[in-house]
């Protein structure tokens, strides 16, 4: 189990328990998970998408220090059953459907995911995909966390379903009373080509579509941080962010909380900003419902958060995506894209189709 930022990994040694909730925006459950940390102990979180939907805190003890990849041994010659749904045109009919509801006024913005179910033989296993993800850095924050409990020794279960990740989007983090974001939304696909790369990027950085989708996420972020900070600093103009397969527009902001005892927790911080219009959409009770209407279940963990909270309430979160779910010999992708009027339904399956691909090579795919 692990959360890496940057170039800093904190590697739980012992699970001493896990707390599940059936509502991981419930703000009871999150201060009963932070009161429950003992010096040097870290809670290891993640929550699901959708309100009222599971939560749960790995209350562990490890340490920090510098990322190292995993050691592996000679690669293993698989074969891969690979499921894509909804497919490209079933996606593609979604987003016609949505600007349709989105032209009715009642939407301003909604973010529709597709999934691709991969089942290898033999089974991948953990350490594989966070080394391959460790070697390619899709994302700064990489995770692995079980989506179960840990075992009766203290150590990490050895089956079970297990969420592991390389996300390039900041959801919060605190650092006593620094507070800091960086939501993304707008992007665009990569170029092999540096010379269209380049193109790609300032056609995102001016692209009215894309700021727009943009100023959605950020004026939600700076409108929740209101509630409890007294500052709060962020550029007019967001900045490009790369992956390895994906330009993103963000925009990084910094508050600071209200001096006092009763500050929020990174896990509350985290509880009050998820899911940002970056995962959901605007209004966010309207964006969800066609999430639901249009998607079904597909989301579960994923357009969650995930990330670590300690004794003192100091942490960091990410959003769960370029996000994988590991169960035995399956492994189900996700990837979204934010749907906003002037949307292509073609341009998005693309974006789509971009950043599964991230995920999908570090499981070993072509």
């Amino acid at each position: 189990m692990l959360f890496a930022s940057g170039e800093q990994a904190y590697v739980a040694a012992q699970v001493l328990d896990t707390r599940f909730t059936p509502d991981g925006a419930d703000p009871g459950w999150a201060d009963e998970v932070v009161a429950s940390l003992g010096a040097g102990e870290r809670a290891m979180c993640a929550l699901s998408f959708a309100a009222g939907a599971p939560g749960l805190a790995h209350r562990v003890v490890g340490s920090e220090h510098a990322l190292q990849r995993f050691e592996q041994g000679p690669d293993v010659d698989r074969s891969y059953d690979v499921t894509e749904f909804p497919t490209p045109d079933e996606y593609a009919a979604m987003v016609r459907t949505a600007l349709e509801r989105i032209a009715t006024g009642a939407l301003h913005k909604v973010v529709l995911g597709r999934c691709l179910d991969v089942v290898s033989e033999p089974p991948l296993v953990p350490a594989e995909i966070i080394d391959r993800l460790l070697t390619t850095r899709p994302g700064r924050y990489v995770f692995s966390v079980p989506l179960v409990s840990g075992s009766a020794d203290g150590t990490a279960p050895d089956d079970g379903p297990i969420l592991v990740g390389a996300s390039p989007e900041l959801l919060v983090r605190r650092e006593g009373l620094e507070i800091s974001c960086t939501p993304l939304a707008g992007s665009v696909p990569r170029s092999a080509d540096p010379d269209e790369d380049a193109r790609r990027a300032a056609g995102l950085q001016e692209s009215g579509k894309d700021l727009a989708e943009h100023a959605f996420v950020v004026e939600a972020i700076v409108h929740a941080l209101k509630e409890v900070c007294v500052e709060i600093e962020y550029p007019a103009t967001p900045e490009l962010l790369s992956t390895d397969t994906v330009w993103h527009l963000a925009t990084p902001i910094h508050a600071r909380l209200a001096a006092g005892a009763d500050g929020p927790s990174a896990l509350r911080l985290a509880q009050l900003l998820h899911p940002t219009p970056a995962v959901g959409g605007v209004p966010t009770a309207a964006a969800n419902a066609v999430i639901a209407d249009l998607e079904g279940d597909l989301r579960d963990w994923f357009a969650g958060c995930v990330g670590w909270v300690d004794a003192d309430g100091d942490g960091e979160f990410a959003v769960t995506i370029r996000a994988a779910v590991m169960d035995g010999p399956r492994l189900r992708l996700f990837a979204g894209a934010g749907i906003v009027a002037g949307s292509d339904p073609a341009s998005e399956v693309r974006e789509t189709g971009a950043k599964l691909a991230t995920m999908a090579r570090v499981t070993g795919l072509p």
